[in-house]
């Protein structure tokens, strides 16, 4: 298997962006008001039938615990999210249910003695498409994977119990209302499952393509500033939730301006490109680098304590300092430095703007104290 292969598999199920994931606990929390909706309806039929014909009829009690089962367990997803209850689970376990709820009702013909209507249904069978494009409102590409894979399993086990067990072309079944059975029908069927859940994912990727031309800085290919600003808020909600720690890294490049003076703006940008190689390349996929402002940068660590997050800053601030550059223009080898001020939840602050003002200061501290260095206090700064 070449690398690219390799690396387009790794893509299918890797996990959503974070701030895709925010707008995926929104769309859950939609298809969950739609579920409770058709659920509260649904439950309407059964009982009417359980009230108007005797309880021994067996679709009837099978139509009305399925019902019931489904109403309960619509409420129970509805209550979690909107209690902000988002597990990374959730979104599997609910897209599971609505595909798995669509093939109860198949195998509820089944137990009716409806094999035809079973697997040639019109009107059921077309749930699960609705089940597969629910998903891509998730907008996480193993949940649209694992809901089509589920459906077509489902299905064809369905199919193929139905063909084993009765003689589906039998006369006594003529005129044949539901249409006769045959195994290429029910592949097509299969295949145009595993084609809308292709397009599930496809319109997530193009989603998350999207997303990406629209949260990068061009020049140093980091985060941009509206999208670090959402990360952070996203971070320190959940750190807040799960009582975990958090800490943010205010970076600038020191003396930039005269850099710029000196040897140009094309060393500038190049100097710039390098930094948001090296940010990228230090910090974890789940903490995230953006470029703010200028030579100005943002890291926001999450499950990170303040003297962790020193360690992981020292570290970078060392590279950089070891890093030379050529400049474009004479070839003269370019060196720069970085400060970087920090801040920390809990310990520092409660909420977005007094993490940042904090970090902020002690960036200012870090400059003022001769640069090049890294601050977690405004006393007691220590000269590299």
């Amino acid at each position: 298997m070449n690398s690219s292969l390799k690396t387009f598999l790794a893509s299918l199920w890797s996990r959503p962006d974070p701030v895709l994931a925010g707008a995926g606990l929104a769309g859950e929390l939609l298809v969950a008001k739609v579920r409770l909706s058709l659920a509260t309806f649904l439950l309407l039929i059964p009982a009417i039938n359980a009230a108007f014909f005797p309880p021994d009829r067996t679709e009837s009690i099978v139509g009305l615990s399925l019902t019931i089962t489904t109403f309960l367990v619509s409420i129970l997803v509805y209550v979690l999210l909107s209690r902000e209850y988002n597990p990374s689970w959730l979104s599997f376990a609910s897209s599971a249910f609505d595909v798995t709820l669509v093939s109860g009702a198949l195998v509820l013909f089944l137990v009716m003695n409806e094999p035809h209507t079973a697997v040639n249904s019109k009107v059921v069978f077309e749930g699960y498409f609705l089940a597969i494009a629910s998903t891509s409102l998730r907008y996480d590409k193993r949940v649209c994977i694992t809901a089509g894979l589920l459906a077509c399993s489902e299905y064809l086990g369905i199919v193929y119990f139905t063909a084993t067990h009765w003689d589906l072309n039998s006369p006594i079944y003529s005129p044949y209302y539901y249409g006769i059975f045959g195994w290429s029908a029910q592949i097509s069927r299969l295949i145009i499952m595993l084609i809308a859940a292709a397009l599930s994912v496809a319109l997530v990727s193009r989603s998350q393509a999207l997303l990406q031309l629209a949260t990068s800085d061009p020049l140093t290919g980091l985060f941009n500033r509206g999208y670090v600003d959402d990360r952070f808020a996203i971070e320190l909600s959940r750190a807040r939730r799960y009582g975990t720690s958090l800490t943010i890294a205010v970076i600038d490049a020191d003396r930039f301006k005269l850099l710029n003076d000196t040897y140009g703006h094309p060393t500038g940008d190049l100097v710039l490109r390098k930094l948001g190689e090296i940010f990228r390349e230090s910090f974890r996929q789940s903490d995230t680098a953006g470029r703010y402002g200028g030579e100005e940068f943002v890291v926001v660590l999450p499950e990170t304590d303040l003297g962790t997050a020193q360690q992981k800053l020292e570290s970078v601030r060392e590279m950089v300092a070891r890093t030379t550059f050529a400049s474009p223009k004479s070839e003269q080898k370019v060196q720069v430095t970085i400060s970087a001020g920090l801040a920390s939840f809990p310990a520092d602050g409660e909420n977005v703007a007094e993490l940042f003002a904090l970090a902020d200061e002690r960036l200012f501290v870090a400059k003022k104290e001769g640069r090049n260095r890294v601050v977690t206090s405004t006393e007691g700064v220590a000269v590299h």
